[in-house]
């Protein structure tokens, strides 16, 4: 895909190319579900119903593939339990999207997002576009290392068919998907003919919530994806969505506002901390979608899932070897890293980009704080190049 922005029509369309770019996004959104379940216990129904609920709300207020993804930093907190001596429950992350929720709303509507944003230089951003997706590149390629023969024809052929709009790219990775899924795991097909329709209703999470659970919560959980979510789900997705759909701009105090009240829906359901992501737009973007459409689409898919199979969702999510999703995440990066190639003329801000870029590949958070200090050396001329 070029540089050029993509400019479609206003209003959400639900055309093929807006349901194969709804299924742009599985390479973060699938591994992260898969975890909080198997590890964590967490009960499937809650993380899907949230997620969902926010994907279609997301479509109809933005009309852009605006991402609805797990926060990355809490998320594998939580799920290798690296919270030193403390056992994270389902209850904690509850707690953590709760603090998440009012952390991030107070921001939005009192404009202090806007205001901070303001003061990140535009190297900076850049810098965090850029690792962002050499960052998911690289995950992708591990992924896809799990047997490299399948990955990397898979890769060849979907990039080959990425511009083709009368099969899109994403129905055959899917396909494909599924059938080396099965074939790599015979007990899978067996696993599938168990699954059954099990209507289920939304209970309130915070019921059984405690106030340590809570605090552990937004300590060890929220606290530090704060620079993250501010670095990438602020700052960079208010980027990405200005320079690819310019008739549709949004700020950073309105994806403050929603990140907030997303994840207080989440608390209330019992889903999982959520943000909106540069990477997650991108993998939208390069699948096809151009509108809310997509978002609608796959937020609908999650609500169906979560609502009649949620008793069935790690049977279904087998489906997708990583191998497959990592092909689908080394192409969402790519495209991200695109976003980063806009570098400026001087020499200076050029590298607090690339150092930027190149922290950001390994964490967000470090990565903005030394940027910004790099940046400003560079225009008190203590740093020189």
């Amino acid at each position: 895909m070029t540089e050029q922005t993509l400019t479609a029509a206003p209003g959400n369309r639900f055309d093929r190319m807006e349901i194969a770019g709804a299924f742009g996004d599985l390479g973060t959104l699938v591994p992260f579900v898969v975890a909080y379940i198997s590890v964590l216990k967490m009960d499937p129904f809650g993380v899907l119903l949230a997620f969902g609920i926010s994907m279609v709300v997301c479509g109809f207020v933005y009309r852009t593939p605006m991402p609805v993804q797990p926060m990355k930093a809490a998320g594998a907190i939580a799920t290798t339990q690296a919270a030193q001596t403390l056992v994270i429950t389902p209850a904690i992350v509850w707690g953590a999207s709760l603090a998440t929720g009012i952390v991030w709303l107070l921001l939005g509507l009192t404009g202090t997002a806007r205001y901070v944003a303001k003061l990140v230089s535009r190297p900076v951003v850049i810098g965090i576009i850029l690792g962002l997706g050499f960052g998911f590149m690289i995950e992708g390629a591990k992924m896809m290392s799990q047997n490299w023969w399948i990955g990397g024809a898979t890769l060849l052929v979907t990039s080959i068919l990425l511009s083709n709009r009368v099969i899109p790219a994403m129905f055959l990775v899917l396909l494909f998907g599924a059938a080396y899924g099965i074939a790599s795991d015979p007990k899978l097909l067996e696993a599938l003919k168990q699954v059954r329709v099990e209507f289920r209703y939304p209970n309130f999470a915070l019921g059984s919530l405690t106030l340590n659970d809570f605090l552990i919560g937004a300590v060890f959980l929220a606290l530090p994806q704060i620079p993250l979510t501010l670095g990438n789900a602020v700052i960079a997705i208010t980027e990405e969505n200005n320079r690819l759909f310019p008739d549709r701009p949004v700020n950073e105090s309105r994806i403050s506002t929603s990140t907030g009240l997303m994840n207080l829906l989440s608390a209330g359901v019992g889903g999982v901390p959520m943000c909106h992501g540069a990477g997650g737009m991108a993998g939208h973007v390069q699948f096809g979608a151009r509108t809310g459409g997509a978002l609608i689409v796959l937020g609908i898919v999650l609500l169906v899932v979560a609502t009649m199979f949620s008793g069935s969702v790690e049977i279904l999510l087998r489906l997708f070897p990583p191998t497959i999703l990592g092909v689908i995440l080394f192409l969402t990066g790519a495209q991200l890293a695109l976003g980063g190639c806009d570098l400026s003329k001087d020499k200076g801000e050029r590298f607090v980009t690339m150092i930027t870029g190149a922290l950001a590949i390994w964490n967000v958070g470090i990565a903005f704080v030394v940027g910004m200090a790099a940046y400003w050396l560079f225009r008190k001329n203590l740093l020189r190049i």
